[in-house]
């Protein structure tokens, strides 16, 4: 580029700088940082924010506040972004203390927080189950007079329901539609999933059925759980309206692979089959753990491939006799 007489701009600068960030190599951006205040090219938020934000997911914190105090140097003034940058960096690595210490700051400066400021605390008291901390928090946002976004009230109830706290729940969920926040798939699953919890299944269903009134398909494992609970209880007239409502609109019926209760009888003797099957296959290569003894199997008049076909037909005898003799004594 030089070579051609072309001379770098800070959009060359900032798109290298932020290259460098995102490959996690904080270093080489700092070091264009200087080269560009060396060439008298005037850095900008743009160029300055990626390196201290790459610094702080590092958890260089030390290294962070002093590209920060040399903003000065750039004639860059730090903005929310910065701070948050900081704040993120804190509550990943659970320095709730440094994170405070950051928002105090931005405070001095005149910068107000913002919901995405207070939702890296509430990531971390989600995380750790710290209730208190969490709804202290909250209420200290909230009377200070910063608005909640649908982010925040997702973490919340989360972290409610997750320490099964019904009443805090439902408490959260209605701050939620006060502050114009309908609850959405995540928070209505998360709140059916511990009303079942609770064994309080006819109210599951209330939500459920809202659901559906508020325009949100719900989940397949969701609607799977639900309908095994009310059939448990003998609730006939809950469980055909829950079929008849899940039958009314397109679906997935894909389970996670945690699922315990997907498979059937037919999937888990399918299971069995091959688990005895490999068993056979690793003793038959354990009697014959060097290769030239599987050629004394080996009929002077067989082919390779009818040989296969007899080991093959003898591992089938040992997993389906043994498949039987399984069944014979369950039976």
């Amino acid at each position: 580029m030089r070579d051609e007489g072309v001379r770098p701009t800070v959009v060359t600068y900032g798109t290298f700088i932020d290259a460098y960030c995102v490959m996690r190599r904080p270093d080489q951006a700092m070091a264009l940082l200087d080269q560009m205040r060396e060439e008298g090219i005037q850095a900008n938020l743009l160029t300055c924010n990626p390196i201290v934000y790459a610094l702080a997911q590092a958890g260089r914190f030390g290294d962070a506040h002093k590209v920060l105090e040399k903003f000065p140097l750039y004639g860059v003034a730090p903005n929310i972004s910065t701070f948050n940058s900081l704040v993120f960096g804190y509550c990943k690595h659970g320095d709730l203390a440094g994170a405070s210490g950051v928002l105090k700051a931005m405070l001095g400066r005149g910068i107000s927080p913002t919901a995405r400021t207070y939702n890296y605390f509430f990531m971390v008291f989600s995380r750790n189950r710290s209730i208190e901390l969490g709804m202290n928090l909250y209420v200290k946002m909230v009377s200070n007079g910063y608005a909640p976004d649908r982010f925040t009230y997702h973490l919340l109830v989360k972290m409610l329901c997750e320490a099964n706290r019904l009443e805090l729940t439902l408490q959260m969920l209605q701050e939620m539609r006060n502050n114009g926040f309908e609850p959405d798939q995540a928070t209505s699953t998360m709140l059916i999933h511990l009303l079942c919890r609770r064994h309080r299944f006819e109210e599951a269903f209330a939500e459920f059925e809202q659901m559906f009134e508020r325009g949100i398909v719900p989940q397949y494992i969701t609607y799977r759980m639900l309908m095994k609970e009310l059939k448990r209880l003998g609730l006939v007239k809950l469980v055909q309206k829950l079929a008849d409502l899940m039958r009314s609109v397109p679906h997935s019926t894909k389970l996670p692979g945690s699922y315990r209760d997907k498979e059937g009888d037919d999937a888990i003797e399918k299971k069995k089959s091959i688990l005895l099957k490999a068993q056979a296959v690793s003793d038959v290569l354990k009697d014959c753990k060097d290769p030239k003894e599987l050629h004394k199997l080996k009929d002077p008049e067989e082919t390779d491939v009818q040989v296969a076909d007899r080991i093959v037909a003898n591992i089938r005898r040992r997993v389906y006799g043994e498949v039987s003799r399984i069944v014979s004594s369950v039976s």
